[in-house]
């Protein structure tokens, strides 16, 4: 059950009436989250989803909230944060889009039509890289910056952490492509790749659909709580191992890469040097989530009600990228 903080139908309409959204006529709690309290909300303006979050603070939200916002405004389908109404008093750490309530930061945003696509065919695959595309060129005037907390920098840290658990073929392995990747970053090629914020978590889970199995019609994306600025590549790689692989294998299903590269590339083009380089940045999409998904197995949080994914996933995937890299 993903409530840890229990909201009343007063507390929600006390929140909702300074959106200008009148009073809760249902309140219910969303099952199946990890980190947040999350609540489907139901006026009559429509329907919304209600987060408070419980890890992270005031000072930590805005760049995700704006980020979500500005896609927003820009056409793209993703969940748009509520503001207060005009004349609304701003608490402290608060601001428009970012509120307070039971003590926690929370925010409210219209509720995505749909649900899930879990075995995604090409169809699905190419409307995600469309998306992704206009996702990117739509944030290249978003002006607030925060580094992708999960990127390489991160990987160093926490790869000697993990390695006492692993194999010596898991540690041989993981050390040769964190050099590896220390490597292409430090190249003038990778300096030269396009860059801006970035989703870095475009999973199956985060994106809905609507429509006929046979025709799908992609509702938006959501979870945005790893998004920071990193390259486009990178975020286009992280969609592709997991939309375009095979799950049991780790394995890439080559009908579903070609159509989200030909969708992605109709509407941005890569460069030159994306091309030589989306080899090397799906090994470190691999990576970043044997990495993390290790530490969650291995080292995880106290209290914490998640159920660890399997890391041996991204560790198969990772191997099938350096013994069959794609040639875009």
């Amino acid at each position: 059950m993903a409530v840890y903080t229990e909201v009343s139908e007063g507390e929600a309409s006390t929140l909702l009436h300074s959106l200008g959204l009148g009073h809760a006529s249902a309140l219910r709690g969303i099952e199946g989250g990890i980190e947040n309290t999350n609540y489907f909300v139901t006026t009559p303006e429509g329907e919304w989803v209600l987060t408070l979050f419980e890890r992270l603070t005031h000072a930590q939200l805005p760049f995700y909230l704006h980020l979500m916002q500005h896609l927003a405004r820009h056409g793209v389908p993703v969940p748009e944060p509520l503001a207060k109404l005009p004349g609304t008093r701003i608490g402290a750490g608060e601001d428009d889009i970012l509120h307070t309530l039971r003590g926690k930061p929370a925010t409210l945003v219209n509720r995505l039509r749909g649900r899930s696509e879990l075995a995604p065919g090409p169809a699905h695959g190419a409307q995600v890289g469309e998306m992704l595309a206009r996702a990117h060129l739509a944030a290249r005037d978003f002006d607030r910056h925060q580094p992708n907390l999960r990127g390489l920098a991160w990987w160093n840290e926490t790869v000697p952490v993990v390695l006492p658990h692993l194999t010596p073929a898991q540690a041989a392995l993981i050390r040769a492509e964190l050099a590896f990747q220390n490597h292409v970053a430090a190249s003038s090629a990778y300096a030269a790749l396009p860059r801006g914020a970035v989703h870095a978590d475009l999973f199956r889970d985060n994106v809905m659909f609507d429509g006929k199995p046979d025709a799908p019609r992609l509702t938006g994306f959501f979870d945005f709580y790893f998004a920071g600025v990193d390259t486009w590549l990178f975020d286009l790689a992280v969609a592709l191992n997991d939309w375009a692989i095979d799950l049991p294998t780790g394995r890439a299903d080559a009908a579903r890469t070609q159509a989200m590269l030909a969708a992605y590339q109709s509407v941005r083009p890569l460069t030159g040097a994306e091309r030589r380089l989306l080899p090397a940045l799906l090994r470190a999409g691999a990576l970043r989530f044997w990495v993390s998904r290790l530490w969650d197995f291995h080292l995880p949080r106290a209290a914490s009600m998640l159920t660890p994914h399997d890391p041996r996933h991204f560790e198969r995937v990772l191997r099938q990228r350096i013994a069959e890299p794609l040639c875009p």
